[in-house]
């Protein structure tokens, strides 16, 4: 093990036993729990993304406020659910989080986990392509934002703008170089943990690990994480790849 973190959930109740009653207080108290890690040593601090819950869901300003009040520590999501997200919209958040937080962001993405509601991605306005799921859909957001994180211009600009433009195509701003190579995908499967190695991703591994075998957990999350580093080294990649484990730790 060469770094540990912790990964935060966000939860808030109204019961008079909890000390989160509301979103304001897991808010604040997430970027003081953040400040109070990054004082003792720990090297890492992560966020949780449900939508549709009480608990946390908007990473970004959230990010951005543990970037401005911290220096060290690495700021991350475990993991953004790429199914509810507009990819160029999210370049643009990524990007200025990330800008905020010196180069600090790791940002945790995947098709999401079980749902608090059916099909919630539908009420963010998405609907798979014809013959794909929302699997499938989230894979493909993931794909655009990877892409654009790059930072090469796409857009055509307009001969009369309010402000002059550089020369050639136009990307989305801010963008902040290096965060490609800090995006991290969390796969619940072998598959998606090869794919992510050929798209050079980082990899998040976890209790929601797939039951692919019927051997015991243990055994199946190291063979994931063998086969996801055969493939990054298949694809030629020239970094070091990282792979995180996350367990679960409940307070009584």
């Amino acid at each position: 093990m060469k770094k540990i973190g912790f990964l935060s959930f966000g939860h808030w109740s109204s019961q008079p036993q909890s000390e989160t009653r509301n979103a304001a207080d897991t808010l604040l108290q997430s970027i003081d729990l953040a400040v109070a890690a990054e004082e003792l040593g720990a090297d890492g601090a992560y966020f949780r993304v449900h939508h549709f819950a009480r608990q946390l869901a908007s990473p970004f300003p959230l990010l951005a406020a543990v970037g401005a009040k911290t220096r060290r520590i690495e700021i991350g999501t475990a993991v953004i659910d790429m199914r509810y997200e507009n990819p160029l919209y999210m370049i643009e958040d990524a990007g200025a989080a990330d800008l905020i937080a010196g180069g600090r962001l790791q940002l945790g993405i995947s098709r999401g986990s079980p749902e608090q509601v059916i099909d919630g991605w539908k009420y963010f306005g998405y609907q798979p392509a014809e013959g794909q799921d929302d699997a499938d859909m989230g894979r493909r957001h993931a794909e655009i934002f990877l892409d654009l994180l790059r930072g090469k211009g796409f857009a055509q600009p307009n001969p009369r703008p309010m402000f002059p433009n550089p020369p050639g195509l136009l990307r989305l701003e801010p963008h902040s170089e290096g965060l490609r190579e800090r995006i991290w995908w969390g796969a619940g499967s072998n598959a998606t943990a090869e794919w992510a190695a050929k798209l050079g991703m980082n990899l998040q591994s976890s209790t929601l690990k797939q039951d692919e075998t019927g051997e015991p957990f243990h055994v199946q999350q190291a063979a994931q994480i063998r086969a996801y580093r055969t493939a990054w080294k298949t694809a030629g990649h020239t970094r070091e790849s990282r792979v995180s484990v996350s367990r679960s730790i409940s307070r009584c």
